[in-house]
């Protein structure tokens, strides 16, 4: 790995946070941390890391303390053989929640970090204040209709990477060493703003999934999907505030989530693709402020 896009070096570009570990759940967790006020808990997704959220953690740390989670397999934190159900993984939030000493939180979360912030608040229900989640919504049984193949003439991104990770040890042989092709891919193909993630963010990326474990683990989140689901449908409805912002995956947003809350805000960003927070972070991180504060 190269030193430079380390956990050390990045967060002296975020002035006020700073970098810590601990073990809970019997998994090592990287958080970085900075503010001041009410915690905000905020988890990343595929293909990212904590550095995700690096253009908005300056003005949401105005108002919040703000807590970035690297899940269980991501970046820094500990890369187990098992335990990638979101449910396991939104205990692993839980015991981090009570290792430093909140009594409730604000949780949000993008892509897999979505499904995460989710699980935690239908599993911690008294814990949860808020919850916010980006572009995508917990796996549930419609993702059993997904398409194996391309609809033809049909205005759609056929993601077949959600298939391609359900694949074990496979996927390690082959993109060990080269997972700047399918990072690069998929920054390419998710973004309408392709220079919104720039090389240096690529490269941060790229750096840390780069290795065989990492590429297991995060396809591991992939191939939890079946448990996930079936989690899902013992779900009560939420009854606390959500805001749920959506870009490309605003239609998902749209028709999962009505049937499983009870308040719910939905917000479309247009002209933007999956990775909202690099393409769109003032307008995602004013409305998060804007629900967090209401």
């Amino acid at each position: 790995m190269d030193s430079s896009y380390s956990d050390k070096e990045l967060i002296k570009l975020l002035p006020g946070f700073t970098n810590h570990y601990t073990k809970v759940n019997g998994v090592k967790i990287h958080y970085v941390i900075g503010g001041q006020g009410d915690p905000l808990i905020l988890i990343p997704g595929y293909p990212e890391t904590w550095w995700a959220y690096h253009h908005i953690m300056p003005l949401l740390s105005e108002y919040y303390q703000v807590i970035v989670v690297e899940i269980r397999g991501m970046g820094s934190s500990g890369k187990p053989e098992s335990g990638y159900d979101k449910k396991n993984m939104a205990k692993d939030i839980s015991e981090l929640v009570r290792y430093l000493g909140f009594e409730k939180v604000y949780i949000g979360g993008h892509d897999i970090g979505a499904h995460v912030a989710f699980s935690y608040a239908c599993n911690y229900p008294t814990t949860t204040i808020k919850l916010v989640l980006l572009d995508t919504p917990h796996p549930d049984p419609s993702m059993y209709q997904l398409p194996m193949l391309p609809i033809l003439d049909a205005n759609y991104l056929y993601p077949w990477w959600l298939s391609f990770n359900q694949v074990k040890e496979l996927p390690e042989q082959l993109l060990e060493g080269r997972m700047s092709i399918v990072i690069s891919w998929l920054f390419d193909h998710l973004l309408v703003n392709k220079e919104s993630v720039s090389s240096f963010d690529r490269a941060i990326y790229i750096d840390v999934y780069n290795n065989k474990d990492a590429i297991r683990c995060s396809n591991s989140w992939y191939q939890a999907f079946p448990q996930d689901i079936a989690d899902f449908t013992t779900y009560k409805k939420l009854n606390i505030p959500i805001l749920a912002i959506g870009a490309s995956g605003y239609d998902l947003l749209r028709n999962a989530l009505p049937s499983a809350s009870t308040n719910l805000q939905l917000e479309k960003i247009e002209n933007c693709g999956h990775f909202l927070l690099a393409e769109k972070p003032n307008e995602v991180g004013l409305l998060i402020r804007d629900f967090l504060a209401n």
